[in-house]
């Protein structure tokens, strides 16, 4: 019989004599006799109101039978749950006072004869028996009944609490042989347990038995004369109890069962948790950790259970009962010798590919758990398509509680395994660099998921390691020299040989990483360097899913619509193929939900705030730690660096993984996107001095999509965001000292370096970043300090701001003619789908190519806004450096050209419905192409330069332009005055020009240039030997720097001054060029008109601040 169980309420077939006299003494009670402690006997009160879990009796109270005194000792459950039979008290009558009846009553006579008859039944008083205190050999036969439940006495099967107690016969009958009273002693221990081990049931594991006794006797006070004798039985108790549940799994055989893999094995109850009555309790794991150097089977039998628990978890997601298989890693965490254990077992770390690393190495299924499996996913966003908003961001929010909490607990298992021992410390670090080093094809173009590991595996990853980073993370930056910078020069876990170099090339980094430097990296610099692989295989290329999936989804939608379109077809021609379009369309849908899904699990688990914050504290200390190495300075965000750098790079700079850059610029522009708020309190100063270091100092980083990417970190900063009308950055941007110092030259130095920058895409991709330029210089324009530092760098740096200019003028061309020549487009497509006889094939053809023409009308429009409004605000600021001979003669061709496509005949063909959709307005687009005419029309080179523009300037076009801005009433009376006076001047300086035009027409052929054909000023000779004019080939360099004959790479400084050639030009124009200079100068408007347009416009000027 199980000892465990209790027996069901049941009573002898015949009371004994005791029995029957306590019935008597209860009925005597009653009818108002004696009291129940006089009635009832010492014997029975014993038995009958045993006290739950004491072991020895009260003062005063007789000694209790051995099978009560152990009921009484154990306060655990019991195995099969059956119900406690529990002991009768004796209930006390309540005493009344009850008014005697009349004499000579009826009542009275009646009570009179009970009382006569009561008096016939003898009643003895009950003897008190003496208390004696139970013999050393009496309360050891105690403890031990109450602890293993068994029993020498054939006739005690179970106790007064109703517990089975299993009767040892064996046992009995050999110390009955030995003349000895049966009485149960720690010498005789062993044999009862295994005579008890034998005899229990065999489908029942044997350990759940010794672990019953285990918590019995683990739980058992000495609460009466405690003596050291007691004292060391108990301890030897406990030992015995612990050794035997370690016999009862690793050698069966002693009990005489035969080994049973399902019996043999901690695993059930080390999952049923130390809080339950079947689960392994922290007493069994403490005892466990001091028998460690006795027993060397404890370990074993430990360590065997948990990589069970381990592969059982692998196969579940967070939709199954995984808590209990984690919460066992997390109690094993409390005892290092069984993670260093743990950590030397063959699973922790063997070799495996990138998906089975999380299901095969011993911490893989723990670390495998998240949101993000697509099974999870599939669960929580079940028909993702039917979900609303408020849905899908409430099950969001539930998952980053529960994503938060799992890897909280992984965190203290990890920090566990590193407080271990040094041993598990670096087995631990290399099971992470393990996974990063094969994990690099997560951050392709295009991943094929099963070559890497899942994505919310990953993410766990990252998320512990960030964390592991926290304690060395603090804002003083103390502990930021502790970095090694030549960590992969000192025998590094990652391997980064395959790795593109921030401003290296493969040869040039295996040179210097060949040679190895002594000593070991220190802890701080290991972790480091992990949570930053980390983040660019885990937490980045996670975030980057997301518009791989945006996309993927927009395409699953475009076919359904297709498929969906095609049934009537299909049905009522085909009919034979419609099974086969359901059959594609339940793929398709399966497919789309799939995709939602995971999308909404992403966006939830990669926009939970608290790990954005901690991930964003680890950005800004790699921000610091980078500009320190770069700079080879102590920089802290309230310190300034030089700009711009030194122009000997270090090596270690030069040799770094070009990911160290690249997560902090992937993790700013998401939390920009997605967080804004959590960016707010955690960056400043710092994320500025990135952009702006690496953006003048820009020969540091080679490849340009980092560069331009700091443009756009700029660019997202100056976002409004909440009360932050210029956005996260923007006050940052306006008035800080090192901004105001460094900010304008290095955006205005990217847009040159910008416009070949290597890559097929970069004729395309220059205009995004020239936009996002423009918008960072607005946001600061209000501060006057960047005016006068334009101002200065015309003057300064001539060479420089001309080249800028140029190409300020070039995308102006380019964007406007984009922009307007889309929509003749536009208007033919819409007038002829107009026609109500166009056949649907034509009628899709047409519709495509008009959404074609509108997608590229609407993306050129905003750049040319962009780029006229920045235009408008420069001249205004510095008209003499716009009408510099270099650059004064292409302004003003591209303003004729343009002014003359709005009011020309060629208007007629930009008329489109609803031109706002395009951000095409030329109520505005007009007025500031005019503003620049009047920024830069008190200019004699300007007037000269709009005349002699033979291409586009008309008088008429200019006449045009004056109606349009009186009768749409664009412009107010004192600028419209200004430009009816300009026009003049440009009709007098036409005619002016063109007689010298007839003047300067037989001049010698030597003295025209080749390219334009016009009569040279400053000749120069080129390398190939031709000669052309300063200004042609100024103009040329500025767009190819190559030698216009031979097409050979050149500078202005290759050119050498024709002095002779120009004296005889000179001197053959004298007379002429004085003569038209003289007549155009008379004709130019007083400095004073203009000066009051120039006011008037400024009230109407861009609002730059916003």
């Amino acid at each position: 019989m199980d000892p465990n169980q209790q027996q069901p309420a049941a009573t002898p077939d015949a009371p004994d004599k005791e029995t029957m006299e306590q019935i008597r003494a209860r009925r005597l009670a009653k009818l108002g006799g004696p009291s129940t402690a006089s009635a009832t006997s010492p014997a029975a009160s014993s038995s009958l109101t045993p006290q739950p879990g004491t072991a020895e009796p009260n003062p005063g109270r007789a000694e209790p039978s051995p099978a009560a005194a152990a009921a009484a000792a154990s306060s655990s459950k019991i195995a099969d749950k059956t119900p406690r039979v529990q002991p009768r008290s004796i209930i006390k009558p309540a005493s009344r006072d009850v008014p005697e009846p009349p004499p000579g009553s009826s009542a009275s006579r009646k009570r009179e004869r009970s009382l006569s008859n009561i008096d016939d039944i003898p009643c003895p008083p009950a003897p008190r028996k003496q208390y004696r205190e139970p013999t050393f050999e009496e309360w050891t036969d105690k403890l031990l009944t109450s602890i293993l439940r068994v029993s020498l006495d054939p006739s005690q099967t179970f106790d007064s609490s109703g517990h089975n107690l299993t009767y040892l016969p064996e046992l009995s009958q050999e110390i009955r042989n030995e003349g000895q009273e049966p009485m149960l002693s720690i010498d005789r221990f062993q044999e009862a347990v295994m005579e008890a081990g034998s005899v229990y049931p065999p489908h029942k594991p044997l350990f759940e038995y010794f672990l019953a006794c285990w918590k019995r006797v683990t739980k058992f006070r000495i609460l009466r004369a405690p003596t050291p004798e007691k004292e060391e039985a108990l301890k030897e108790a406990k030992r015995l109890c612990f050794s035997n549940c370690i016999f009862a799994i690793t050698m069966p055989e002693m009990f005489g069962r035969e080994p049973n893999p399902k019996h043999d094995t901690l695993v059930p109850y080390i999952l049923e948790g130390v809080a339950k009555e079947d689960g392994l309790d922290i007493e069994f794991y403490n005892e466990a950790m001091t028998r460690i150097e006795d027993d060397d089977s404890i370990v074993p039998l430990f360590t065997k259970a948990m990589v069970e628990i381990s592969t059982a978890l692998s196969t579940k997601n967070m939709n199954g009962d995984y808590q209990p298989h984690v919460q066992a890693l997390f109690t094993y965490s409390r005892y290092p010798a069984l993670l260093n254990a743990l950590a030397e077992h063959p699973t922790f770390l063997m070799a495996q590919s990138a998906p089975n690393i999380e299901r095969f190495t011993l911490l893989g299924p723990f670390f495998r758990l998240s949101p993000l499996h697509p099974e999870a996913a599939s669960y929580d966003f079940a028909s993702p398509r039917t979900l609303d908003k408020g849905r899908i961001g409430t099950t969001q929010q539930s998952l980053q509680m529960t994503s938060a909490a799992h890897q909280e607990h992984l965190t203290t298992i990890t920090n566990a395994f590193i407080r271990a021992s040094i041993s598990s410390r670096n087995k631990l670090l290399n099971w992470f660099a393990y996974i990063l080093n094969v994990n690099h094809k997560r951050t392709a173009t295009y991943v094929d998921p099963k070559t890497v590991s899942t994505d919310g595996f990953m993410v766990n990853v990252t998320v512990v390691l960030d964390n592991l980073c926290k304690p060395f993370m603090d804002n003083s930056f103390t502990k930021i020299d502790r970095i090694q910078v030549d960590y992969f020069r000192r025998n590094p876990r990652l391997d980064i040989k395959d790795e593109t170099k921030l401003n290296a090339d493969q040869e040039h980094s295996d040179a210097f990483y060949s040679t190895k430097l002594k000593g070991e990296n220190n802890f701080i610099t290991e972790v480091f360097f992990l949570a930053l692989a980390a983040h660019q295989y885990g937490t980045e290329a996670t975030q980057n899913k997301v518009n791989h999936l945006d996309k993927q989804i927009k395409r699953i939608e475009k076919d359904l619509v297709l498929m969906e379109a095609e049934r009537p077809n299909l049905i009522a021609n085909r009919p034979e193929r419609v099974p086969m379009l359901e059959a594609a369309l339940k793929r398709h849908i399966k497919a789309l939900e799939g995709a939602m899904s995971t999308k909404f699990a992403i966006e939830g688990i990669m926009t939970d705030k608290t790990m954005q914050t901690r991930s964003l504290q680890f950005m800004k200390y790699t921000i610091v730690w980078l500009l320190r190495v770069a700079s080879q300075s102590d920089y802290i965000p309230w310190k300034k660096i030089s700009l711009p750098l030194p122009a000997t790079q270090p090596e270690a700079f030069r040799c770094l993984p070009e990911y160290v850059l690249q997560v902090i610029v992937d993790n700013l522009k998401f939390t920009f996107r997605h967080r804004p708020e959590v960016m707010v309190s955690a960056i400043g100063d710092e994320v500025v001095a990135l952009c702006i270091t690496f953006l003048e100092s820009s020969e540091y980083i080679k490849n340009p999509y980092l560069k331009s990417s700091l443009v756009t970190l700029l660019y997202h900063g100056t976002w409004p965001a909440y009360h932050l009308k210029k956005g996260i950055l923007g006050d940052i941007l306006t008035g800080t000292k090192f901004a105001n110092d460094y900010l304008l030259h290095a955006l205005m130095k990217y847009y040159i370096e910008c416009e070949s920058n290597g890559t097929s895409s970069a004729f395309y991709e220059k205009f995004n970043i020239r936009y996002e330029i423009f918008q960072v210089i607005k946001c600061v324009w209000s501060n006057d300090h960047y005016k006068k530092q334009l101002t200065e760098s015309s003057r300064v740096d001539r060479d420089f701001f001309v080249r800028f200019v140029n190409l300020l003028m070039n995308d102006a061309t380019y964007v406007l003619d984009e922009a307007l020549g889309n929509f003749p487009k536009i208007h033919d497509f819409q007038q002829q789908l107009r026609d109500p006889n166009l056949s649907q094939e034509d009628r899709e053809k047409i519709e495509s190519d008009l959404h074609d023409a509108e997608n590229k009308a609407s993306s050129y429009m905003q750049l040319a806004n962009e780029t006229v409004g920045m235009m408008k605000l420069f001249t205004q600021t510095l008209a003499d450096s716009f009408t510099m001979p270099e650059i004064v003669n292409r302004l003003a061709g591209m303003l004729d050209f343009n002014l003359d496509l709005l009011t020309g005949p060629k208007s007629r063909t930009l008329k489109v419905e609803n031109p706002d959709k395009y951000g095409f307005n030329p109520k505005t687009l007009l007025p500031q192409l005019v503003d620049i005419y009047l920024n830069l029309g008190s200019s004699p080179a300007f007037v000269e330069a709009v005349a002699a523009d033979g291409r586009s300037y008309k008088p008429e076009t200019m006449a045009a332009a004056t109606n349009i801005l009186r009768s749409k009433a664009l412009k107010d009376p004192a600028d419209m005055h200004a430009w009816e006076v300009l026009c003049k001047c440009f009709e007098e300086a036409k005619a002016i020009v063109d007689q010298a035009d007839l003047d300067f027409g037989d001049a010698p052929s030597e003295f025209e240039d080749p390219i334009m054909g016009d009569l040279m000023k400053d000749p120069v000779i080129l390398p190939s030997k031709h000669v052309v004019d300063r200004s042609t080939i100024v103009q040329h360099l500025l767009s190819d720097p190559k030698d216009p004959f031979t097409r050979q790479p050149m500078t202005i400084d290759d050119v050498v001054p024709e002095t002779e050639l120009k004296a005889k030009i000179e001197k053959w124009m004298e007379e002429r060029r004085a003569e038209i200079r003289g007549k155009v100068e008379g004709v130019t408007p007083a400095a004073g008109d203009i000066a009051g347009a120039e006011a008037a416009t400024g009230g109407d000027a861009m609002d730059t601040t916003e």
